[in-house]
Order: C-alpha cells, then structure tokens, then sequence
C-alpha cells in the first residue's frame, strides 16, 4: 500500500458488481458465477447482512459478505458468517485484508455476535496462514459443508 491511497472500506453498491464477479473468479475458476447488482441491492436492504467491498482509489480490490446466523445461546447472540472472502492478486500481502478482516469485526461487534465462522478449501495454504495471523483458530472445530446437488430430496 502507498501511503497517497485511499482505501475504504463499504457496503458494495449495485455498479460493484463486475468487480466482485471478477474477485470471485480469482477464489473460483468458474464462468458459471454471475453477481447481479438486483442481488446486491437486495442484500444492502437487509440489516443481517452485509457484502462489503475494500476499495483502493475507487477500484474495488476485495470483498467478503457476512451473514448474521440468529441464536439461542449466549444471551441469545448472533454469531457471524464470513463467505466468499477475496482479495485481489494485485493486493495480496499488502495489508488489504488485514483491513478487510477488521472491518468485518467491527460489522460483528457492532451486532454482538459471540463469534465469526468461515471456510476455507483446504487447498488455500496462504489463507490459512493469513487467517490463522488475524487470530482465527483452525484447529479449535472441524467442518463440514453439503452442496446442493448433494442435498436428499424426500417426497
């Protein structure tokens, strides 16, 4: 990072979605992943979500949407959410998501949550280091993800 950027960190805005399209082609190789601006508007609308952009001198450089999950443990606190947390090449090791990451605590002590969950391919050595260094644990819960096509369907 040069010290003349100006790096923000926001809610995404509907004109982002391009951008983030393209972050998560970096995450995930697929051209089937499409990100509509209807969808981003729909989720700035909603208070137990936010898809947040880190944005360098008016270029979006990182995302990463957090869900807000209702409980009824702990006084009845949410717990956090992080999916789809990216940041661009061109910004990886530069302190991007160390703000990113921040931001995305502020979002979740701002709504009590007793804690923030994410998933990581277990292929992703480098996130696992840049997670672990930003005081996630992986070694503290194991778990387990489901896909859709793999869902049983009872009549």
């Amino acid at each position: 990072m040069h010290a003349d950027q100006r790096i923000e960190v926001r809610h995404a805005r509907a004109n982002d979605a391009g951008k983030i399209e393209a972050l998560y082609r970096q995450l995930v190789p697929d051209q089937d992943i499409t990100v509509s601006g209807k969808r981003i508007k729909q989720i700035a609308g909603d208070p137990r979500a936010a898809l947040l952009v880190c944005d360098i001198d008016g270029e979006v450089n990182a995302t990463a949407l957090v869900a807000l999950c209702s409980d009824v443990m702990y006084n009845m606190q949410p717990f956090a959410v992080v999916e789809n947390i990216v940041v661009h090449d061109s910004s990886r090791g530069r302190g991007v998501g160390e703000i990113l990451v921040k931001a995305i605590e502020r979002f979740c002590e701002s709504h009590d949550c007793s804690k923030i969950m994410l998933l990581s391919s277990t292929s992703r050595s480098d996130a696992h280091r840049f997670f672990d260094k930003m005081g996630f644990r992986g070694d503290s819960k194991r778990g387990f993800i489901k896909y859709r096509r793999d869902f049983a369907v009872s009549c």
